[in-house]
């Protein structure tokens, strides 16, 4: 049986871009643009030509793909002037984009209200603008606008714009959610009633988040007919953001409804480059990424109990819905105080320490593990102290530097320019390996920890090389318990610049600077470690 073909736009560079606290550089959207054609998709939107500087500069010198159609956005044709007289209109139409796609009301109040046009008006104004797209020899598409809420406001009215689109020559009439409030039944069947007077080969679906609905009412309305899929890359937009295509995109190719009946340009080694793409957004955005998001986050093939992680290392397959490799993802076997013996062997075996079950070796961890637990440290979510744990207990991590002491001061003071500022300054005494001088370094930082984090990493004599590159990118403080003796513990995210890598360490004590202090002395220990640096 052959299979119907779904094409998948990508709208991060716009859409994403309108997300709080994100705001792409001119770099930034073509690395992006390359990694989403490496997964194979149809359609990359790059921004909206003419509207600024670094949409404007992006189809000027447009990033090459090897894949994708790359999309301008656009708005259809302001009221009351020709398509050859509106400057926003021809910035879109001689961008060079091999495809537009432009905005248009499909609310006849918005029509009312926010163009202050009539109903026809608007109709007329979108022939026109498809029309002028199709006679310059480029793809025109259609996103109609808060199409739900005009077709349950006026059902003639709504499928009128969506007709006059496709008629006009529009290949893709794309229906939009643009308030994300609309629920995965009522959608379908919406799309569904479209789909009668629309080839479902034309049709597209654009959904928001804002009920945590955006990916089911996308599946929704591909199974009533829909054949473009629209979203983000993690799921990036405004308010609650857009359709994650990093979820979208895997179900599409692993789940066997879908497999059986759909099929994509995104291929099954491409598919595996998703988890790589996912984090590489992620760290150009300077964020942490998500441990709980479905496919690709670190926790998405998590197992932490321990009758489980016995069951998933025989027979993984009746335990994980997918396998982790499609995605690019690993299975991740928790060590903790809920762990048993299979936990920790299989933790041991993915860090390539391979131990019998039976190896006494194995209890004695596992119960060093427990009762470190028992006293506040966490290890589900700091692997890398958790492996310099392991190593230790199996004699295979040299003691790089012993830190003999430090000191840290806050201080409130006026500055040259009589500023009332806070200071934090640290001082670390370290012996290296094989060393007989102690190494003095003082840093001040804006904050103690900080401090602490520039000292120690100013000077390590012969191992400065390795560390150069890290910095310390999270840092998450809790009091496990009260009154003035409180336990705290302390869990930081390293990153290393130059690989890319990211490693977490934890450290446990009622002094939450010696909390602090004791991960981040783990944490550079860990990179010396993968580094395989040597103590003599």
């Amino acid at each position: 049986m052959s299979r119907e073909r779904l094409y998948l736009f990508d709208t991060t560079l716009r859409d994403g871009a309108q997300t709080t606290g994100v705001d792409f550089s001119l770099e930034d959207k073509r690395r992006i643009a390359e990694v989403l054609d490496g997964l194979g998709l149809d359609y990359i939107e790059g921004g909206y030509p003419g509207a600024n500087a670094t949409d404007t500069a992006l189809f000027a010198a447009r990033p090459r793909l090897a894949n994708a159609r790359f999309t301008a956005f656009g708005m259809t044709k302001r009221a009351g002037r020709s398509v050859a007289n509106d400057p926003g209109f021809q910035a879109t139409l001689q961008s060079g984009a091999d495809a537009v796609c432009l905005v248009a009301k499909a609310w006849d109040y918005h029509v009312r209200v926010a163009l202050g046009i009539g109903n026809e008006e608007n109709l007329d104004g979108i022939v026109q603008s498809v029309r002028a797209l199709r006679e310059a020899g480029t793809e025109a598409m259609i996103d109609c606008e808060h199409f739900f809420d005009g077709y349950k406001g006026n059902r003639t009215y709504a499928l009128a714009v969506a007709r006059a689109a496709y008629e006009a020559g529009a290949r893709w009439v794309v229906l939009c959610d643009t308030n994300g409030g609309t629920l995965p039944h009522e959608l379908e069947r919406i799309v569904r009633e479209v789909a009668e007077a629309i080839p479902g080969s034309h049709l597209g679906i654009h959904t928001h988040n804002d009920t945590e609905n955006a990916v089911a009412n996308t599946l929704a309305a591909v199974r009533a007919g829909a054949r473009q899929i629209q979203g983000t890359l993690n799921g990036l937009g405004e308010r609650c953001g857009n359709a994650n295509l990093t979820s979208i995109i895997p179900t599409l190719l692993l789940k066997s409804e879908l497999v059986d009946r759909f099929e994509t340009a995104v291929t099954p080694e491409r598919l595996m480059r998703l988890t790589k793409a996912s984090r590489i957004l992620d760290e150009i955005l300077n964020r942490a990424p998500n441990r709980q998001a479905p496919y690709v986050g670190e926790s998405a093939f998590a197992t932490k109990a321990g009758i489980h992680a016995s069951a998933i290392v025989k027979e993984p397959e009746t335990y994980e819905h997918v396998k982790p490799e499609s995605v690019g993802n690993r299975r991740r076997v928790l060590v903790s105080d809920q762990a048993g013996k299979s936990n920790v062997v299989a933790e041991l075996e993915r860090l390539g320490i391979p131990i019998a079950k039976e190896d006494e070796g194995v209890a004695r961890l596992l119960e060093e593990v427990k009762e470190r637990e028992a006293v506040g440290y966490a290890y589900e979510g700091a692997e890398a102290s958790f492996e310099l744990l392991a190593r230790r207990l199996l004699g295979e991590v040299p003691k790089y530097f012993t830190v003999d002491s430090f000191r840290v001061m806050v201080e409130k003071r006026h500055n040259a320019v009589g500023r009332l500022v806070t200071v934090s300054e640290a001082t670390v005494r370290v012996f290296i390996a094989g060393g007989e001088e102690p190494l003095w370094s003082v840093a001040e930082g804006n904050g103690p920890v900080h401090a602490l984090d520039q000292a120690l990493r100013k000077d390590l004599g012969r191992y400065q090389k390795h560390i150069r590159d890290v910095e310390l990118v999270d840092y998450k403080v809790r009091i496990l318990t009260g009154g003035t003796e409180a336990v705290t513990r302390v869990l930081i995210e390293s990153h290393d610049k130059a690989t890319g890598a990211r490693w977490l360490t934890v450290g446990v004590s009622p002094n939450i600077v010696d909390a602090s202090f004791e991960a981040l002395v783990d944490s550079i220990n860990y990179k010396l470690l993968k580094d395989g640096a040597t103590a003599a």
